[in-house]
C-alpha cells in the first residue's frame, strides 16, 4: 500500500513564519545601570515621597503633618518669629506697604529733629515696629472693626510708633537727616548680660 504523506500543520507554518529572520550587521549595546547609581536614585524619590506631607510652619522650618492633620488656621505671626524664607516672604510684604501706603501718606520731611532710613530693613528695632504697626492696621481696616477703626489706628499705633522710629534717639539717629544727604549706620546694641558677679570696687577714704 502506497505511502499517503500527512498533510501539513497550519499553525505550525503560521509559527515557523512568524519568527523573525536574523539581522546582520551590529546589534546595539545593552544597556547597563549602576547600582550605586539606582540606589541613590531610589533614596531621593524615598525623600521626596517621605516629605510630600511637610508644610512650613510660621517661623519658617519644616514640620512634619499627618494626613489627617487640620488645616493650620491663618495667623497673622510677627515678623521676629520667622525664619529663613519665611522671614524673606513677609519682609517683602511690609517692604511694599511701607513704600505704597505709609511713606506716601504719612512719611512728613526728613530733619534733624525726624531722621529716616532708606534701608530701615536693616534696623531690626523698625523692621519690628514697622510689622507691629502693619499687623494692627490690616486689623483695623478690616469690615468687623467698625467705622472708627481707622481712627483707633492713628491713635493707639500709628503716632506712637512714628514717633519712636522717627526720633533724634531713636534707630535712625545716626541715618539721614537731610532729604538730599542719605547715610545709613547701624548703632550698636548695649553689651549682653553679665552673668558673672562684678568685681569689687574699693572707694577712697
Amino acid at each position: 500500500m502506497p505511502h499517503t504523506p500527512e498533510p501539513a500543520d497550519p499553525e505550525a507554518e503560521s509559527t515557523e513564519a512568524a519568527e523573525p529572520e536574523p539581522v546582520e550587521g551590529d546589534l546595539p549595546e545593552p544597556i547597563r545601570l549602576d547600582p550605586a547609581d539606582l540606589a541613590a536614585g531610589f533614596a531621593r524619590l524615598s525623600n521626596v515621597f517621605a516629605t510630600a506631607g511637610d508644610t512650613e510652619d510660621e517661623t519658617g522650618a519644616v514640620e512634619d503633618l499627618p494626613d489627617d492633620a487640620p488645616p493650620r488656621p491663618a495667623g497673622a505671626g510677627f515678623i521676629l518669629l520667622k525664619r529663613g524664607r519665611a522671614h524673606a516672604r513677609e519682609l517683602a510684604r511690609l517692604t511694599r506697604w511701607v513704600d505704597d501706603i505709609l511713606l506716601p501718606t504719612y512719611g512728613r520731611e526728613i530733619s534733624t529733629q525726624a531722621p529716616w532710613c532708606p534701608w530701615w530693613p536693616q534696623h531690626p528695632e523698625a523692621v519690628a515696629r514697622l510689622h507691629a504697626l502693619w499687623l494692627s492696621w490690616r486689623q483695623h481696616i478690616a469690615p468687623d472693626a467698625g467705622p472708627s477703626g481707622p481712627a483707633i489706628w492713628h491713635r493707639d499705633f500709628l503716632d506712637h510708633t512714628m514717633a519712636q522710629l522717627r526720633s533724634p534717639g531713636g534707630p535712625f539717629a545716626a541715618c539721614t537727616t537731610h532729604p538730599h544727604r542719605r547715610a545709613h549706620r547701624l548703632l550698636p546694641p548695649p553689651p549682653a548680660t553679665e552673668h558673672d558677679e562684678p568685681a569689687s570696687t574699693s572707694v577712697a577714704a
